[in-house]
């Protein structure tokens, strides 16, 4: 069936390597539907700054010029159209933000500025919240002003916790980096007597990207070098090792663990920690609401863990106990999220798009990715009655725990 098609795109959340990927794949199988005749006619518009810049229209049309060169930006990390935070059912912060005024709601100015526009497909390239949000504003707009647009989400975490996909755009590759990242950092090791580094991982309740950044190190870096360990140096095939990983799916016994570095410490004259940003949060949130202290929280309600600080907490908690003359806390997180996204992510993406356009054009909604309650995990658009964020690492998983063995703490 011939039909005009006018795509909105908007990206939202924090980065992760797949936000020019994606937007790249999704206008590459839309020229190819249009070309096929599919569709009749083809627009496409980017919102600047993700739902800010729906609310404050904001955006800006792909010129056509531009359509066989898209490609271009899977060299691009980052977001090519702008991201921000901002929850269309917090109306309190849309007004803060000064997004609307105090006699209007978040969804109705969305849904105008989505009508005004004659969009009739969204692809929203986001999280969890991002996705549920899109689809409650598609909802919004057929009960209150008898229109239809299709919203067809794109997973972006580097987190990789999204139920139910097996796995979401990015976390590969951040992962990937965060290792790469590491190989260098490592080497601080050698700049003090008795280093403890910290290497604080991005994921508030998930330990995958831990846990897959210290897989990906050990695998593509440290199994490759070779030490010459009859010499006396003191860069050794442990000594650059990983020591730890702590992650929030672990219960962490701080003491027990503290023994256990110990030894190496005094061994080997260092130790390195690969932990999650959400570890010890509960703790430390805790502690601040006992003291009475304000815990910093986003539009969403997370609190904010940049602010509250773990890297230190745990450096606080640990040199202390393991005698480290010298505490360095690096993060990977950025480093890693801003990337452009690496062979298997455009591979997933890739695949996610194409069945997203497809599924667009039978006009059927959902956020795209294989589902893992689905026998053989088809790729396919997902209801967002069922996605939800805050899925845990399989601690179980024989790759997981192949690592935690190694690292001895099994």
């Amino acid at each position: 069936m011939s039909l005009k098609v006018n795509v909105g795109f908007m990206t939202s959340g924090g980065l992760a390597p797949c936000l020019a990927s994606s937007i790249a794949y999704l206008v590459k199988y839309w020229v190819e539907a249009l070309k096929a005749g599919e569709i009749a006619e083809l627009s496409f518009r980017c919102y600047v700054d993700g739902y800010k810049g729906i609310l404050t229209d904001n955006s800006f049309l792909i010129n056509e010029c531009c359509w066989d060169d898209i490609e271009a930006l899977h060299e691009c990390g980052g977001s090519p159209i702008g991201n921000s935070r901002v929850k269309l059912t917090n109306v309190k912060d849309c007004i803060k933000r000064k997004f609307i005024e105090e006699n209007e709601t978040p969804l109705e100015k969305s849904a105008q500025r989505l009508i005004a526009d004659k969009i009739n497909v969204l692809h929203t390239i986001g999280g969890d919240d991002t996705n549920t949000q899109a689809a409650e504003l598609s909802a919004y707009i057929q009960s209150q002003h008898g229109g239809k647009v299709i919203v067809i989400g794109m997973p972006k975490t580097i987190d990789n916790d999204v139920y139910p996909i097996q796995q979401t755009f990015g976390a590969d590759t951040a992962a990937e980096q965060g290792a790469l990242y590491f190989e260098n950092i490592v080497s601080e090791s050698s700049a003090s007597p008795r280093m403890l580094i910290l290497h604080e991982c991005m994921g508030r309740h998930c330990g995958y990207l831990t846990v897959a950044t210290a897989v990906k190190y050990r695998e593509n870096y440290l199994k490759k070098k070779k030490f010459l360990t009859e010499s006396g140096f003191t860069c050794t095939t442990v000594s650059r090792d990983v020591h730890a990983v702590w992650i929030p799916e672990l219960p962490l016994d701080i003491e027990a663990e503290a023994a256990r570095l110990r030894k190496i410490m005094d061994e080997h004259g260092n130790v390195n920690v690969f932990f999650s940003e959400g570890c010890g949060v509960n703790e430390i949130v805790e502690a601040m609401e006992k003291e009475g202290l304000p815990v910093p929280r986003d539009a969403f309600g997370h609190v904010t863990l940049d602010k509250i600080n773990p890297g230190k907490y745990f450096s606080e908690k640990l040199a202390e106990k393991i005698n480290a003359e010298k505490t360095l806390v690096q993060k990977s997180g950025y480093f890693g999220r801003s990337a452009m996204s690496n062979a298997f992510d455009r591979d997933l993406i890739a695949k996610c798009a194409k069945e997203g356009v497809k599924s667009a054009i039978s006009g059927v909604s959902g956020c795209m990715g294989a589902d893992e309650d689905k026998e053989g995990c088809p790729i396919r658009a997902i209801e967002f009655t069922r996605i939800a964020g805050g899925k845990p690492l399989d601690v179980k998983a024989p790759w997981v725990q192949k690592l935690l063995s190694g690292v001895g703490q099994m």
